[in-house]
């Protein structure tokens, strides 16, 4: 592990017993507060993407935005934002995923990308896999290529990865 993650890792506070006993919250504020270290997320990210064709960064909300926006800025691509339901104002599509207790679901714009454009999605976090499943799947709904995933944080005892493969190129800056 490089000394620039080690860094980063030691700037994520972990939070015990929240949002429940027994878990470990991986908590990103701290690391966000930090100029030095939201630049070198950032540019980390962007940095494994480089050879990647990538028209749009959807990232998914909320903290897919934190990361999505500069990393579209970066890689000179657009950004569209994946939202929860009934928050985006156009004809949307719509992907249900399962929860611990039940299920949610996520919506992008029908017209978000053009046939055939490259996507990577963003999010902070890969855990189960859910979210970014369904994601995966909005995005092909739309006739774009996903080209890939990335994560800030992936919690590898979850197994999420296992449910991406076939999506591109998945990338964790931090596994736990």
């Amino acid at each position: 592990m490089t000394d620039t993650i080690l860094d980063v890792r030691s700037k994520i506070r972990d939070v015990v017993d929240f949002p429940k006993k027994g878990i470990i919250f991986r908590d990103i504020t701290t690391a966000l507060k930090d100029s030095e270290t939201l630049k070198v997320m950032i540019d980390y990210l962007c940095e494994q993407f480089k050879d990647v064709k990538i028209d749009y960064i959807a990232g998914i909300e909320s903290r897919g935005f934190i990361f999505g926006m500069p990393m579209a800025y970066k890689l000179n691509a657009g950004f569209v934002p994946i939202r929860k339901p009934n928050k985006l104002p156009a004809e949307t599509y719509s992907q249900e995923y399962e929860l611990e207790y039940g299920t949610d679901k996520i919506e992008v714009h029908k017209d978000a990308f053009p046939e055939g454009a490259n996507v990577l999605v963003v999010d902070d976090l890969l855990a189960t896999g859910g979210t970014a499943e369904a994601a995966c799947k909005l995005v092909k709904k739309t006739g774009a290529n996903l080209v890939g995933m990335a994560f800030l944080i992936e919690l590898c005892d979850l197994k999420g990865r296992e449910k991406l493969e076939g999506n591109g190129k998945i990338v964790s800056m931090l596994k736990y």
